[in-house]
């Protein structure tokens, strides 16, 4: 099975939403985030590696490793779980990409009753 060398996420910082996309083969990561503080510290965490604690068999059992979160799809992954503890960036892991390219400020919403769902 062929794993996915891409991967996004939607983000926020204070009361900004955005998104990281994750390319493999470029080992590059775009952040798009319109609040700039936020987005120069994603940038500076994503530039550097970090020591994570990873679970190995179970959830009791964790292995510090230093993980680059440019080196492939997995590392971003993990990076991305400590993300805030650094930078105040959350990631919004239940927030679809898509709703947050639709509706990237809380005025962009539909107004008035306007029924709408994440997944468009």
């Amino acid at each position: 099975m062929e794993q996915e060398n891409k991967f996004s996420v939607a983000i926020h910082y204070e009361d900004t939403l955005g998104y990281i996309e994750y390319d493999g083969d470029a080992k590059k990561a775009v952040v798009t985030l319109p609040h700039e503080e936020g987005k120069k510290k994603a940038e500076a965490y994503l530039a550097t590696t970090h020591e994570i604690a990873v679970p190995n068999m179970t959830l009791m059992d964790f292995e510090t490793k230093t993980i680059d979160p440019m080196a492939d799809v997995r590392s971003f992954q993990i990076a991305m779980t400590r993300i805030w503890e650094e930078t105040e960036v959350y990631v919004d892991w239940s927030r679809p990409v898509s709703f947050v390219k639709k509706y990237p400020t809380l005025d962009s919403l539909p107004k008035g009753g306007v029924e709408f769902t994440l997944e468009e």
